[in-house]
């Protein structure tokens, strides 16, 4: 018995000092202070106004989800386009996947607000971990250095408090981290598996799918060891998005049924960024709004950080995504204010600041990493308790 006992305590000794030394569990706890200190900051902010937490986490496309997961897409009550008018097609604007995880976690007996709220934590901790791979494909030698600085930057982004709402946001882009992870990595049925399943989350995925593709045939070209799997991955990869968006133009009987949606239900269309020029200039100009402002002033930022990583040659795919991404959000009209909400997908514009923090002493990486998140939760919590249309 005391040999076998003594093995025994020697392979726990083992997995408690790997477990004390790996980067995964150190960006998880990472992500859950900075997600629940951001949460705090908008209970409390929430409080002076007379407004409850959970309504804030719920609140706008979130109520949109959660009755999708309680009733399904058929016979929603009081479905409204932009005019006001009944408009019975308006539910199918939102994508399957994260109603149905919510559904399925409320099998094990969690109530709808509980469920949407888990299904968003938990994203967010395989987001987590994901981070850390790609620190270690764009910084050879201070890559887990890097991935935690980068899960501290996206964590407390502004507008990252939706990563802990009952939005798709967290879900979409724990899916889009890994899917890069797989294309970087070489592993293409993980690429393509992730951005299958990005595709049935949110519009953006378009982007994902077209870079998991590109690099996906290139390296089918290239690598003739790795031409059936990167093939496979090619083909998985658009059929989650592609599939969603032909359910729906067989529904509506319209080849661009999800697009007509958007426009009817809120006055939503891709107009090659006109309506973002003009908002930029007014606000810049007239407009005497600090919260506007600074959404302009990151969204600038946003695309200066593109650039940035561009010229450090950040990996290709990394860049490509991130300038997608951005230029989707831009390019699209409507709700200007929820701008920095649609490019927080855009995590690779973070990744130059990362590197850069990453190489300088921890004091000074550590304080500009506690800057960077004291002001991201308190834009964010402003913007769910004191202005309207900023989700």
């Amino acid at each position: 018995m005391a040999p076998e006992s003594g093995r025994r305590a020697r392979v726990l000794e083992r997995v408690l000092d790997r477990v004390a030394v790996s980067p995964y569990p150190k960006a998880i706890l990472l992500y859950l202070m900075i997600r629940t200190a951001s949460v705090q900051l908008l209970d409390l902010l929430a409080a002076r106004r007379g407004q409850v937490l959970t309504d804030r986490l719920t609140a706008w496309d979130g109520q949109w989800y959660l009755r999708l997961a309680v009733h399904g897409y058929a016979d929603l009550p009081g479905t409204l386009d932009a005019a006001r008018q009944p408009y019975a097609d308006a539910p199918m604007a939102f994508f399957p996947l994260y109603p149905r995880l919510v559904e399925a976690v409320m099998w094990v007996g969690l109530d709808v607000v509980t469920a949407a709220l888990t299904v968003s934590v938990l994203a967010g901790l395989v987001l987590a971990c994901g981070l850390i791979r790609i620190g270690r494909a764009v910084s050879a030698d201070r890559g887990d250095r890097t991935g935690l600085l980068l899960v501290a930057l996206w964590a407390g982004a502004p507008m990252a408090i939706v990563f802990s709402m009952a939005y798709t946001e967290a879900v979409f882009c724990a899916l889009a981290v890994w899917a890069l992870v797989g294309v970087l990595e070489r592993r293409w049925l993980l690429a393509g598996a992730c951005a299958f399943a990005a595709g049935l989350s949110r519009s953006t995925a378009v982007v994902l799918v077209a870079v998991v593709v590109v690099a996906a045939l290139i390296a089918a070209f290239r690598r003739s060891e790795e031409r059936e799997r990167a093939l496979t991955g090619a083909l998985i990869a658009p059929l989650g998005v592609a599939g969603y968006l032909g359910f729906v133009a067989y529904r509506t009987g319209s080849w661009t049924g999800w697009q007509d949606i958007e426009l009817r239900g809120w006055n939503t269309e891709f107009d090659f960024g006109v309506e973002t020029w003009d908002s930029v200039l007014a606000r810049l100009t007239a407009d005497d709004s600090v919260f506007s402002t600074l959404t302009v002033l990151f969204l600038l930022g946003a695309v200066a950080l593109a650039i940035v990583a561009a010229g450090i040659r950040v990996p290709w795919p990394l860049t490509l995504y991130g300038v997608g991404v951005l230029a989707l959000a831009i390019g699209t009209r409507g709700l200007p204010d929820a701008k920095i909400r649609f490019i927080l997908p855009a995590f690779p514009v973070l990744i130059p600041i990362a590197i850069g923090l990453a190489k300088r002493r921890t004091s000074t990486a550590v304080v500009a990493a506690v800057a960077w998140v004291v002001l991201g939760a308190w834009f964010s919590a402003h913007a769910l308790t004191a202005w309207r249309y900023a989700i």
